[in-house]
Parts: C-alpha cells; structure tokens; sequence
C-alpha cells in the first residue's frame, strides 16, 4: 500500500469514495490498524479517558501527546498520522504555533484543533508555515464544562447554520479537514456541501468523507454507556486485527454507519 496523504484523503472526496479513520495511542494496535488498511490514525486527546481513566480529556497534557504520537509514528507503516492539540494548548495564536511544531517533530502529519470560527487566525498562520490543520467541530470534547455535558450539538436551525457558516470560514482561513462530532444527520450533509475539503464524521451519519471511532469503543473495551454511534466490531471477530479488517470495511463499502448511529 501506499502511504496515505493529505492528496489521498482530498482524493476521497473527489471520487465520492470514502476513508476509515481510528484512534491510535500505542505502538502495538498502532501497528495492527494500519496494517488493516486504515487510513487516518488519530492520537487523540480521548487517552485522558481510555488510558489514564479521568472523566473528560481536559487533563491531558502537552507531553501525554507528544508522547503517545511518537509511540504511533515509530509504529505506523502507510496510516496518516494526526494528533490533538489538546484543552488549552491553543489559547493564543503563539501556543497553538509551538504546540504543533511540537507534535509535527513528534512525527504526526496533521494537527487537529477544536473550536469554531474564531480558530481561524490560528489556522490560517499554521497553513502558511506548512502544517495541515483539522478543525474539529460540533460536539468538542475539550468544551463539556460548557456543554453540560456530552450532548448534541446543531439540534436547533440557528446553531446549524452557525456551524456551517464557521466550517466555511475556517476552510478559507485553510483547515485541510473538518472532523464533525455529535451533530444530526442532515447537518453533516449540509455542512459537507458547503465546503471544498474532506469531512471526516464521529456520530454525524453517513454522507461524509471519512469516518472515525475511538479504538476502545469499537473493539467493545468501552466502560459505561456506549455512544450511539458505535459499533463494537469484536462481536464477530476472532482477532484485533481481524475487527479493524473488518470496520475497515465496513466504512469503506459504506456499511458503517447504518442507520441506528445517526442523530
């Protein structure tokens, strides 16, 4: 296989095909994911709760990043790699800069970056310095304080039009990707139509570019309730390996998400 890039991903979204994305925090399942043909692994700040067992991301640290993503880049073989920016870590332009770089040494690809519209004055410096940018909007974790917990977000017609109003503005202040969390179907489709970059979903339906899942969550090894929008896919699987073969295809033939983990 060839590695997976940026171009691959954009790719995607010309063909109208689609590309499967996981979470990654270790350089064993690391190694397993991207030899099933995943294509995006993301080293997300979700280690604060999976790993580290607290009760939100917010705190996870600078070096809990930079550590984990260095485990998965010495692991991955042909996975694009991104990594979180993760709770506070962007507060001004000047933090998000050196953060980046940080995580850019570290050996990911790609940062992801949650907020809204006013993320843009950051995006835009990073794109001209030559690191990728993903903005993740909707439901952002790093926010549950203010969201009162972990809710859906885009419900009403005003915050889905606010949300694709800022998903163009940061496309144009140059986010590469958009990853879309927690939001009702017919938003991600909407938002998805009204911007020119791949739009990757977690809970959002179907009709977008990419789809990702928290490792644990689709190997079964989630503790509590399980989200809506996942699916464990160790129930028919007699490996790890064999059940990120098969969410790879899943998502790929379009499989996954059905209908039951859409808002």
């Amino acid at each position: 296989m060839k590695n997976v890039t940026l171009s691959t991903l954009q790719k995607h979204r010309q063909e109208g095909s689609i590309f499967s994305c996981l979470t990654a925090y270790d350089a064993t399942l690391a190694t397993l994911a991207s030899q099933a043909g995943i294509h995006v692994l993301l080293i997300g700040d979700s280690l604060g709760m999976v790993l580290q067992g607290h009760d939100s991301t917010v705190p996870v640290t600078m070096q809990d990043m930079i550590y984990h993503t260095r485990c998965v880049a010495r692991a991955n073989t042909t996975s694009l790699v991104m990594a979180d920016i993760p709770f506070m870590a962007h507060a001004t332009t000047e933090d998000l800069l050196h953060h980046s770089a940080q995580l850019m040494q570290a050996g990911a690809h790609m940062v992801k970056v949650e907020g809204e519209g006013w993320l843009a004055d950051g995006i835009q410096a990073l794109t001209q310095r030559g690191i990728p940018v993903c903005a993740h909007m909707g439901l952002t974790p790093q926010s549950v304080n203010a969201f009162g917990g972990y809710r859906v977000q885009g419900r009403s017609d005003e915050a889905a039009h606010r949300m694709i109003s800022d998903a163009r503005h940061l496309v144009s202040a140059g986010a590469a990707v958009i990853l879309l969390e927690c939001v009702p179907r017919q938003v991600a489709l909407a938002l998805r139509e009204e911007v020119n970059v791949p739009v990757i979903g977690i809970g959002a339906g179907p009709d977008v570019d990419g789809q990702i899942l928290v490792m644990h969550d689709m190997l079964g090894a989630t503790t509590g309730r399980m989200p809506r929008f996942v699916k464990n896919f160790m129930t028919e699987a007699s490996s790890i390996q064999e059940a990120f073969e098969a969410y790879h295809l899943a998502v790929t033939e379009r499989r996954f998400p059905a209908e039951e983990h859409c808002f």
